[in-house]
């Protein structure tokens, strides 16, 4: 019989409830026994939600308190050596994902460890902790999370399958550290396997039937040793007495799918990223082997075209039989918001749109009518599969999904249009002449703390609770502290800070055509960090100037210059939910034209810096080498038609964070703007090793300090990222800043580090003067 189930589920909360746990803890407001007792809870009110939607085995251990990758890592005893001075683990494994900075008291000593570096999550916009590997590494398993959950849930009556990540991926996704000579953290994996052995063991002895094993590297393009790293792993894991189902996801197989065919029972295969992939798929595995069939989309929001989906699934029992056969989403639902019934004000203000959309609850009702449609016949789901099928034809046909007007302006482009009018060379003696800035210019990347006062104020006028007199009046004096700040600290390049914005990308979204809003569809981007994605359903054009007012306004309050802050095209795509019924690459293009619109007019009004953060390029990137180049060639355009507009003393900035720099150097050259900050501050430098062979252009602000963690770093620290810098980087080029925006930050802390960020500049300017004279 086909069997529903289901690869991961959103484990936040459908209010965002582990966030809200999980930060009580971190303030000290609430205990240990209660953040673990409000998880249980969570887990156990997420599984039974699942079972009532028609799925059969639901996930354990795809819940997590910060990080999946960061729960293997402590499970199988990966600490970094800095962290063994905290005694308590699950302070311990809190410091790992977001530092810690402890005063010493009479009982302890002083604790102050930054946080484990962080990435993005192949092409998602969730980010996972990465594992550090020595080259003597011990893995010892310590009390393991899946286990105790498997025999949670089996005693309330669930029929739980234990999800892991699996060992390649796990030793691919870290880095290695501390060697006395260089070496791939793959070569652990005869160390790491008999831990994993005795992992399945564990499981087996509770009583598991089947175990999920995540394998999602499988669908980039390995090398051989990866290719027989595979080989070695899944022989090793065959001796368990466990039947194995290998999930890899966000894309096709390909041949990959050879390196282990001979050695699991099930495979899953993503078939909304590849639907093509099913008969290759389907011939290559053995007669008792399983096929799981990823139908419906963990990573967008719109309802699932079962007509497709069902035909798709009786090609596959067709071929193996129905005892062969789960139905599944393509990936982990956790990219998915909790449930559409949570969205009152989409139901009300726009129910065409509301008929469309499917979310995590929604898409396992439609794995389990996929699953009975199969099984019993489509018959017996007739009025599901109506009702579906209404929704399909009505997106499809919708008025609010095409402007003639937008599609006609696209035509009109020129290749002129995506040009300065002048090099680089040529604009940054322009640019330094009107701006008038020093050596090692200070500025911040755009957003500054959003105050329990700017949430209130910003819920109150959304709920109509105060006048947009009132309103205005209190963001500018927001803009004015911010201001007044920044000129004290001695800034250089200022910036307004953001307090009429609530995120980079739905803020934009709501000034936009084309774009909807959710009330409750959370998506963990990376700990407790949630963000509220905006839906993309139609032709995307601007409503009217954006930021116009608030950069105006800003810049009248300094005679330094204030940056205008824009999301990127790309970015501004990348972090919604796309419509899939039109090419990315013609979305994007909308979105860039109305961005272009927008820095005009910033010019207009008298602003000389103009940022448009792109940190999304690098996630875009296809994780197939083979097409990286089409879409490299897309992608940068659009910046570049965004931002090239501008007279030639208009500088332009941008920013990319979690970027693998070296990946895409050449494109990032080719965005040709002014000046690029980076995310740096993290990686131990190794986003600059590429200058030393090659020579990037323009200038640059390599992250000094990681935002994302409460501790503020000393001025010594800073000096020395610094100085680092200055090894790959001619210091007429390097820019002094933050990593990231710094939204998430209380004042205490971004005040002192920022006054300590200055101080750094400013000691290497007294340094470069002294070297002069």
């Amino acid at each position: 019989m086909v069997i529903a189930t289901n690869l991961g589920f959103p484990y936040v909360g459908p209010h965002r409830e582990l966030k809200k746990l999980v930060e009580s803890f971190w303030a000290s407001k609430s205990s240990k026994s209660d953040l673990l007792a409000g998880a249980r809870q969570l887990r156990e009110n997420h599984w039974r939600v699942q079972k009532e939607q028609g799925i059969d085995q639901v996930p354990v251990g795809d819940f997590t308190l910060y990080d999946r990758v960061l729960d293997t890592a402590c499970n199988f005893g990966v600490v970094p050596k800095r962290y063994h001075d905290i005694p308590d683990r699950l302070e311990q494994y809190f410091a790992m994902g977001r530092g810690l900075q402890k005063s010493a008291t009479d009982t302890s000593p002083k604790i102050d460890v930054p946080a484990m570096e962080m990435k993005k999550w192949f092409d998602t916009n969730y980010h996972f902790i990465v594992p550090e590997f020595e080259q003597h590494q011990k893995f010892t398993l310590q009390e393991v999370s899946v286990v105790n959950d498997f025999i949670e849930a089996k005693a309330l009556g669930f029929t739980p399958r234990p999800v892991v990540l699996g060992p390649v991926s796990f030793l691919y996704l870290g880095k290695a550290v501390k060697a006395s000579e260089p070496f791939e953290p793959i070569a652990l994996l005869d160390r790491l396997l008999p831990v994993y052995v005795d992992l399945l063991g564990r499981l087996s002895a509770a009583g598991a039937e089947w175990i999920q094993i995540d394998e999602p590297v499988l669908v980039l393009d390995l090398l051989d040793n990866l290719r027989l790293a595979y080989e070695v792993a899944y022989t090793t894991l065959r001796q368990a007495n466990i039947k194995i189902l290998l999930a890899s996801y966000f894309g096709p197989l390909g041949t990959n799918v050879d390196l282990v065919k001979n050695h699991i029972d099930g495979l899953h295969v993503d078939l909304v990223r590849d639907p093509n992939q099913l008969d290759s798929i389907c011939a290559a595995l053995g007669p008792h082997q399983y096929i799981s069939l990823g139908l419906v989309d963990g990573r967008n929001v719109w309802k699932n075209n079962l007509h497709k989906s069902i035909a798709l699934a009786q090609s596959a029992v067709n071929i193996l039989g129905t005892d062969r056969v789960f139905v599944a989403p393509s990936c982990s639902l956790i990219h998915s918001p909790y449930s559409t019934q949570l969205e009152k004000g989409i139901r009300d203000d726009n129910p065409e749109l509301f008929e469309w959309l499917s979310f995590a609850v929604e898409k396992c009702a439609e794995i389990s009518i996929i699953t009975r449609a199969i099984t019993s016949g489509q018959d017996f789901v007739r009025e599901a599969l109506e009702r579906n099928a209404l929704a399909v034809e009505t997106r499809r046909t919708s008025s609010q999904t095409v402007n003639k007007e937008i599609r006609r302006r696209l035509d009109t482009i020129s290749p002129n249009d995506y040009k300065r009018v002048s090099p680089f060379p040529t604009r940054r003696e322009q640019q330094a002449a009107k701006l008038r800035l020093p050596s090692f210019p200070t500025t911040t990347i755009g957003s500054f703390p959003q105050t329990k006062e700017i949430r209130v104020a910003r819920a109150k006028f959304a709920k109509g609770l105060i006048s947009p007199q009132s309103y205005d009046t209190f963001i500018k004096s927001e803009i004015e502290r911010v201001i007044r700040f920044q000129e004290r600290a001695e800034l250089d390049v200022l910036v307004h800070g953001e307090p009429e914005r609530n995120d980079m990308v739905e803020h934009f979204g709501h000034l936009l055509h084309g774009y909807g809003f959710t009330e409750h569809g959370w998506v963990v981007s990376y700990g407790s960090r949630c963000v509220k994605p905006p839906l993309i359903y139609g032709d995307v054009s601007r409503r009217a100037p954006m930021t116009v007012t608030e950069s105006a306004y800003s810049q009248s309050l300094t005679t330094r210059p204030v940056k205008g802050m824009l999301t990127g095209p790309v970015t501004m795509m990348k972090w919604s939910f796309v419509r899939d019924d039109v090419e990315p690459r013609v979305l994007c293009t909308q979105i860039a034209l109305a961005l272009r619109d927008e820095v005009v007019d910033l010019e207009a009004a008298g602003i000389a810096v103009i940022q448009v953060d792109e940190p999304a390029i690098r996630e875009g990137l296809p994780l197939r080498r083979q097409d990286w180049a089409a879409y490299l060639e897309w992608s940068v355009g659009c910046f570049r038609l965004s931002t090239s507009g501008v007279r030639d003393d208009t500088q332009i900035h941008t920013h990319m964070c979690y970027s693998d720099f070296n990946d895409i150097f050449d494109a990032i050259q080719d965005l040709d703007a002014d000046v690029i900050t980076i995310e740096n501050s993290k990686s131990e430098a190794k986003l600059l090793s590429i200058f030393e062979h090659k020579r990037y252009t323009n200038e640059i602000g390599p992250g000094l300090y990681d935002i994302h963690s409460p501790r503020v770093p000393s001025v010594e620290e800073m000096a020395s990222r610094l100085e680092e810098m200055l090894r790959y980087i001619p210091k007429h080029l390097i820019w002094v800043n933050p990593d990231c925006g710094l939204k998430s930050r209380a004042w205490p802390e971004v005040e002192a580090a920022l006054l300590n960020m200055v101080k750094v500049a400013k000691q290497f300017r007294t340094h470069e003067e002294t070297v002069v004279a």
